[in-house]
């Protein structure tokens, strides 16, 4: 994971307070059905895809791509891209976040990559970092002011350049230097441009961002009211603790400012909270056009999985990642990956690469007409990757074993 601090705010909170939600009156009703292709279309996995607005596009519509330390066949933020664009190429993916200012990175669901015309929406949060008046860690006098004035000076530049990240000890034992860039990076003096390596690169924002864009002039109200609207765009349907946990904001914020998002109150046959819909995503859903479904593996941190309380609601599956659960307690391996066929969730593989060899470690099915589905998503997914071949090692049904083979074939 990232080492920055938790946004002031957690799902947890968001899904506990749920059942106190403002009662609404529903303009429309949907049925589980329709919900969950509005969410599938919202996300850009129901529906033609936007070749043209490529990666960029994918960024914009989803307002948030979730960053992670875990590579298996890639980071996490190019399987975003790749599950709903097919094959690009991962240098185009990276190019097409980081050059020309085009995003930067910052805490929304998690540390993720933003878009960066939301950089003065993202206000309300750094005025809150700032005026946060306990740290977990000690910041020595001056080196804040000694961070900056090098990055003035030479930036930008990565942590270890700066000076040094850590002081020898363990991952959490940070160097002044880091503490100091991460604090700037919070209050939004400093801005993350890109990852190198996988390390951040920092900048001034004055730099980094463009001008008319680099203020913080907005008040609370605008950011929170922009962030829902957004999160409702992105997800087409949603509760108040889905429409909280999209960017990490409080329910008591979403409430606010819902009146004013322009989201339209819907009842969900099978949900048991009120909810709010896009009126573009009712629209596009009552046109009743024939679809082409998305056939892929998601990552764990895809923003239509990332909420596992909505995943179950919408998919009836059950997600959870096991990378930090010890392995013999894992029941669908370390880096599960969903599979997405004909719009719902029908399976999932723990991948691994050995050379040019994808190996699906452990599979999960639902049964035999999902082996077809799963083949041809582990083939692509390896021919992005540059494999040329595909090992199963363990399946969830044996009787499925010989199918698969046959179906790689």
């Amino acid at each position: 994971m990232s080492g920055m601090t938790t946004p002031p705010s957690a799902s947890r909170v968001a899904r506990a307070a749920d059942a106190a939600t403002p009662p609404v009156r529903p303009e429309v009703t949907l049925s589980a059905d329709e919900a969950r292709r509005i969410a599938l279309r919202a996300q850009g996995l129901l529906g033609a895809r936007d070749q043209r607005a490529g990666v960029r596009g994918v960024l914009r519509s989803l307002g948030a791509v979730q960053l992670d330390t875990i590579s298996v066949l890639a980071r996490s933020h190019e399987l975003v891209p790749y599950a709903r664009l097919g094959a690009v190429g991962r240098d185009t993916v990276e190019a097409a976040y980081w050059t020309e200012r085009h995003s930067f990175e910052y805490w929304s669901h998690a540390a993720c990559i933003l878009p960066i015309e939301e950089w003065p929406h993202f206000a309300f949060r750094r005025r809150a970092y700032r005026d946060r008046p306990q740290w977990h860690h000690d910041l020595p006098a001056g080196v804040y002011e000694k961070v900056i004035a090098q990055l003035r000076a030479e930036g930008p530049l990565t942590a270890t350049e700066l000076g040094g990240a850590k002081n020898g000890g363990e991952w959490w034992d940070w160097s002044a230097t880091k503490i100091a860039v991460e604090r700037a990076l919070m209050y939004g003096e400093v801005v993350c441009t890109e990852r190198r390596g996988w390390k951040r690169v920092y900048d001034l924002a004055e730099r980094a961002i463009l001008g008319e864009l680099l203020h913080d002039d907005l008040p609370d109200a605008e950011c929170l009211r922009r962030l829902v609207a957004q999160a409702g765009a992105a997800m087409g349907v949603a509760t108040r603790a889905d429409l909280a946990d999209y960017h990490r904001i409080r329910n008591e914020q979403v409430d606010a400012v819902i009146a004013t998002t322009g989201l339209t109150p819907v009842e969900v046959k099978g949900w048991d909270k009120p909810a709010w819909a896009d009126p573009a995503a009712l629209a596009a859903e009552s046109a009743g056009r024939r679809e082409r479904h998305r056939t892929t593996l998601l990552s764990p941190f895809d923003s239509l999985v990332w909420d596992r309380p909505r995943t179950q609601r919408i998919f009836d599956f059950t997600h959870r990642l096991e990378a930090y659960v010890p392995r013999p307690k894992r029941i669908h391996g370390y880096f599960a990956m969903p599979l997405l066929s004909g719009g719902k969730l029908v399976g999932r593989v723990d991948p691994a690469r050995e050379g040019t060899t994808l190996v699906a470690r452990q599979l999960s099915l639902r049964g035999a007409k999902d082996v077809a589905p799963m083949a041809r998503a582990l083939r692509e997914a390896a021919e992005w990757v540059g494999c040329d071949a595909v090992r199963i090692e363990r399946v969830s049904h044996p009787d499925l074993v010989a199918p698969l083979t046959a179906a790689l074939a």
